[in-house]
């Protein structure tokens, strides 16, 4: 008698599982019977994590997406339990101590510029480098990068936010980029880039002002909505920017 082919875990891997819209992701994945483990990187454990009924169904690995070792051994742990068949990417930064968006062209500085650019841009292609190649060759699968509207050079109609909107642009051009060279080894493979819209996280609460309540999401809200947009995403989605809502975004 032939021995039965044992056939790989499902996983869903949420790459920033320690932010607003990241951790919502994560807990609503958990909730979907069509993955077997959801996989959350991040620099620190979050407490949902450690949560008794998240037991057997999160798997938490420690990883730094600037940190190039700390994402090859997160891949390697993944690739043991199994193919990514979803991958989200929800890093990011807007502001921090050091970092604020510019509203003028004389508060730019090669700091910063590089600071947000390496985060915003540069972190989200290196995990892409060391995750899509986990991914099942004949499966569809996923990869969706967390962008922003402001980082559509079509759609800018305000300026400021140079450093936020360049490196989100330079994000959505690597997506784009990823998903022809993905696409000729995993035909069956996606890479898009998402707005989740305005959510009411760390990232936007400085710059959330008077009558901004109706318009921003909770995270879970915006969760679902992405986490739907993904559901929906057919073959000729490759490569594209789209809303919370899925319409596509201008590039």
């Amino acid at each position: 008698m032939d021995e039965p082919v044992s056939t790989p875990a499902r996983l869903a891997v949420v790459v920033g599982g320690s932010g607003g819209v990241g951790g919502a992701l994560a807990r609503a994945l958990v909730e979907n019977p069509a993955y077997d483990q959801i996989v959350v990187l991040s620099r620190q454990r979050p407490a949902y994590c450690s949560a008794p009924e998240s037991q057997g169904r999160l798997v938490w690995i420690a990883a730094d997406i600037l940190d190039e070792d700390s994402l090859a051994e997160a891949a390697r742990r993944i690739g043991l339990l199994g193919a990514p068949a979803l991958i989200l990417i929800a890093t990011g930064i807007l502001h921090d101590e050091r970092l604020t968006p510019e509203k003028t062209m004389r508060t730019l500085n090669a700091e910063a510029l590089s600071r947000i650019f390496l985060v915003n841009a540069v972190g989200p292609a290196l995990a892409a480098k060391h995750l899509l190649p986990l991914t099942p060759r004949d499966q569809p699968s996923v990869l969706a990068a967390l962008s922003a509207r402001v980082g559509s050079i079509g759609d800018n109609q305000l300026g400021g936010w140079y450093g936020y909107r360049a490196s989100k642009a330079a994000l959505n051009m690597l997506i784009h980029t990823l998903a022809i060279e993905h696409r000729r080894t995993r035909p069956l493979g996606i890479c898009v880039a998402l707005h989740p819209g305005t959510v009411d996280t760390a990232l936007s609460a400085p710059f959330q002002g008077p009558g901004m309540a109706q318009r921003l999401f909770t995270p879970e809200r915006s969760a679902a909505a992405l986490l739907a947009v993904v559901d929906g995403l057919g073959p000729d989605a490759n490569g594209g920017f789209y809303a919370w809502d899925g319409a596509p975004i201008p590039w």
